[in-house]
Order: C-alpha cells, then structure tokens, then sequence
C-alpha cells in the first residue's frame, strides 16, 4: 500500500514530533493510526496514512456520503434537521460578511450538494467540487447540479471569485499547503474564504480522547486547533475576521463516540456529553465540537 509519511510540519517546516493518541477507524477497517504533534508549533496530524491513490477505500462505506444521506434511526433523523437549519445559518452569515446576496461563490467538497443548491437558490452564482463520483452523481440527480471533480480547481481562473467555502473538508485535503496557495489565487482581493472543521481543543475531543469520532482517521489528515487554523491563513495571506462555534456538531459527535465506545444506550449518553459540550462552547467557543473560521484575503 502507497503510505503518506509526514516528514516536514506542514505548517512551521520543523521536522521533531511527538505520538500523542493512536485511534482505530471505527467506520470502514478496524486498522489503527497514530496521530503525531509537531513539537515546535503543536500542529496535530495523522501519520502513515493510505495516500491518494488508494484512500478511496476508506470512503467505502453506505454510510459515507457526508455524514450521511439516510433518515433511517433517530440521530440521522436530528442531523437532518440540524442541516436545514444549519444552510439558513450559513447562507446568512456568508451575506452579511460579503455585503451581498448575490456573486460568485465555489464550494468545495459539496458532497450531495444540499449547501451549494440552497445559495443557487438564493441567486449566488454557484460552483462546485466534489470528490465522491456517487455524491456528484446525487447532487445531478436530485438538484440538477453539475459538480466537476477536483481536478477542476487547477482550472480557475486568479480572482475568479467572491467568496470560497470547505465545509468539513480542509482536514481531508492531503496538499493541504498546495490548497492554500491555490486558495489564495482564486478569490479576488478582499475575497472571502469560511473554512469549517473538527475542533481537537473541544470539550467532547478531550472527554473522548482516542474514541473522539471528529479525529475520524485515517480520512482526517489534519487536526486543526483553532491557532494553527490562524496560523495556516496568515500564512497565505489571510487575515481571520471571525470564529464561530458549531455547537449542534457535538451531540452528533459524541453519539457516534459512544456508539465507538460500545457504550448502551449510546444515544442517551452522547445527548448528555453533547449537552454538556454546548455548555462549554457557551463559556468559551472555542471549546465548540467544531468551529466555523472567516476568512478575507488581504487586498
């Protein structure tokens, strides 16, 4: 099997790490991954992870199609519900950045398509990237969009667009500098980039340790706490605007860790540490299950 090793921190260029949890992917294989701190600025990151050409298999799974696309059981049940209420959320934050209710906007990794059809509707001009053939071939079928894999980003043009967004999806991006860079050449000046990701300095990551489902190995490769997230933008010429908290993420999160856990009656349970994570968030947000980072290029 082809093996990414992780020689360089990504982030700072040191090359001194430490072993910090080692977790079982609990959703396709049963194997086990290590996750490692770089030493010198503490970004966390899965090691020996399958590289591109073969981590497709670890997305093998009927429920893998961004989180899922199922009604089946009570917690899927709640995170449909969630999501509706999520893309108003969403939608509002992004227009009230921008200022506008209308440009051009590209969503990458739009799995199924539920966000980038909502902002169609609200007259954005939409593109979109998605990895998964079955989610495009969802998104065509039940939206009539028309995704383009990710080759497709290499393509555009600089400036091409007003705002960029990655909705659980920088954490599995393996060219996670290359991504950036490329970021940073498509949004025009004083473009905006809202970037989404599991919060390994939540509540709920450090009740879960090992069994924390958001650590999701070894399709997250990247562990972004919400400094090396600043850090990483900075580095591109972004400056961070604002933080927001995903709080309803926790309670999806820690049923999927009690159900990893074993434990009965892991619904209950998860509701429980998820109630007592959203507190938490409340206290201070950036012990949310997973935060929401603003970004707007420098112009």
């Amino acid at each position: 099997m082809n093996i990414l090793n992780i020689d360089t921190c990504p982030l700072c260029g040191k090359k001194h790490f430490e072993e910090v949890l080692t977790c079982i992917d609990h959703y396709a294989t049963g194997e086990k991954f290590t996750i490692y701190r770089c030493t010198a600025c503490g970004f966390l990151f899965t090691q020996h992870v399958p590289d591109e050409s073969v981590i497709g298999r670890y997305y093998e799974s009927p429920d893998y199609i961004s989180h899922t696309d199922t009604r089946k059981g009570l917690a899927n049940r709640l995170y449909h519900y969630v999501r509706g209420y999520m893309l108003g959320r969403k939608a509002a934050l992004i227009e009230r950045i921008c200022g506008m209710r209308n440009g051009d906007l590209l969503d990458i990794g739009t799995g199924t398509g539920y966000f980038s059809r909502y902002m169609q509707k609200r007259g954005w001009k939409v593109s979109a990237i998605e990895k998964s053939p079955q989610a495009r071939a969802f998104a065509r079928e039940h939206f009539g969009l028309e995704v383009a894999a990710p080759e497709k980003l290499a393509s555009y043009g600089k400036g091409a667009f007003d705002v960029v967004t990655l909705w659980h999806v920088m954490e599995h991006l393996q060219d996670i500098n290359g991504t950036w860079q490329r970021l940073s050449e498509i949004l025009r000046d004083k473009g905006v980039l809202v970037i989404a990701v599991p919060n390994p300095a939540s509540f709920d990551a450090e009740h879960y340790k090992e069994v924390w489902a958001a650590y999701d190995v070894p399709r997250h490769l990247w562990h972004f706490t919400p400094s090396a997230m600043q850090q990483f933008g900075a580095k591109f010429g972004f400056i961070l605007t604002e933080r927001h908290p995903m709080p309803f993420d926790a309670f999806y999160v820690s049923m999927l860790s009690e159900k990893y856990r074993g434990s009965r009656m892991s619904f209950l349970k998860g509701m429980l540490t998820g109630t007592e994570a959203w507190f938490a968030s409340l206290v201070k947000k950036e012990r949310s299950s997973s935060m929401i980072y603003v970004f707007r290029k420098k112009g």
